[in-house]
């Protein structure tokens, strides 16, 4: 049965419903726009573990169960789970997740990971390999300084192009449409897996200008695989391109005639307000769009305010290694097509 469109998409025949979500955060998500949506706000950034990986993994775990709870599933009943994280040999999602003992394909695609689980698990669901899949993703603030920059006991300052990692995690329970008991609900329809791009930036500190470009590219061919207008979605959300970013994907859709600007949101432009000034061009990180997808953009697709929107997670792919050897950041950004029926 082929589902192939264009160049680099899947439009399911069946689409992939999305039972239930939940999404956890740390104390600065909680003070922030969307911290009445979050299910479980934790104040202690260790989440009472001895180190920040640790908590990390409580952070991931912890969204897995509430999304099962909310679902009025149990453990036993989801046949595979497909989780990323940013942390060397995705150590988060493995620790966090072995303690459901949920069958597991660990994924990487940095902070585009909920992009990432998402299309797996639909595509799992579709395929009839799962009646009932898992997708899940984590961020922490300090266990990513730690990886990929200071620790924070060093103290350095950060530039006004820098974002801040997200302490949290999202985690959604999919399953088949038409196997689902009651009425509406939020599907996946497509998928739109993207491309890697490097366009030579170095900076770590300059997500937005490495991401930008893997954003801009799958969004144009999202729309050409599926043959839609930039007005057929409510909204298109990007992952974390922030304040510095934003401006970048205008100017490179604008170079081949699409314009975004009336109905574009980005997710880390969403998860902190101007007070919380540290975070200087806004939230980054696995959870940031997986926050925001649980605590804002499903709430509204599940109620009917919003239709249809295209969800692009987008991730830096950077080590400690290559970024040490200065080498260049390559970005990818993956496309989800949600829809409320």
């Amino acid at each position: 049965m082929n589902q192939m469109a264009g160049k680099q998409s899947v439009r399911f025949r069946e689409p992939v419903r999305i039972i239930s979500h939940a999404c956890t955060g740390g104390s600065k998500e909680g003070e922030g726009p969307l911290g009445k949506n979050i299910d479980l706000i934790v104040e202690d950034p260790l989440f009472g573990q001895d180190n920040w990986e640790e908590s990390e993994s409580q952070f991931i775990r912890s969204a897995c169960e509430i999304a099962l709870k909310k679902a009025g599933r149990k453990k036993e009943d989801v046949r595979m789970a497909f989780s990323g994280d940013l942390l060397g040999q995705l150590i988060a999602s493995s620790f966090g997740i072995k303690q459901l003992n949920i069958p597991y394909y660990g994924v990487y695609g940095a902070c585009s990971s909920a992009g990432v689980t998402l299309s797996m698990a639909a595509m799992a669901v579709n395929g009839g390999f799962a009646d009932l899949a898992l997708a899940a993703c984590s961020s922490h603030f300090a266990s990513a300084e730690k990886e990929f920059r200071f620790p924070l006991g060093y103290g350095n300052q950060r530039p006004y192009s820098a974002t801040w990692t997200v302490t949290g995690a999202g985690a959604f329970l999919l399953g088949n449409a038409a196997g689902q008991p009651g009425q509406g609900g939020v599907v996946i329809r497509g998928i739109t897996t993207g491309k890697i791009k490097d366009y030579g930036v170095q900076d770590p500190f300059n997500m937005g200008a490495c991401m930008a470009p893997a954003a801009a590219d799958t969004i144009y061919q999202s729309l050409e695989d599926f043959q839609m207008k930039v007005s057929d979605f409510d909204h298109i959300v990007t992952g974390d391109l922030g304040a510095v970013g934003q401006k970048l994907l205008f100017s490179l859709l604008g170079e081949n005639g699409m314009d975004i600007t009336a109905n574009h949101m980005d997710c880390g432009m969403q998860i902190y307000d101007e007070e919380q000034q540290d975070t200087h061009a806004g939230g980054s990180g696995c959870a940031c769009s997986a926050v925001v997808l649980s605590g804002m953009i499903l709430p509204k697709l599940f109620s009917g305010e919003w239709n249809r929107v295209l969800f692009v997670p987008t991730g830096a792919l950077l080590s400690q290694v290559s970024s040490n050897e200065g080498r260049t950041i390559p970005s990818i950004a993956h496309g989800v097509w949600l829809e409320h029926v």
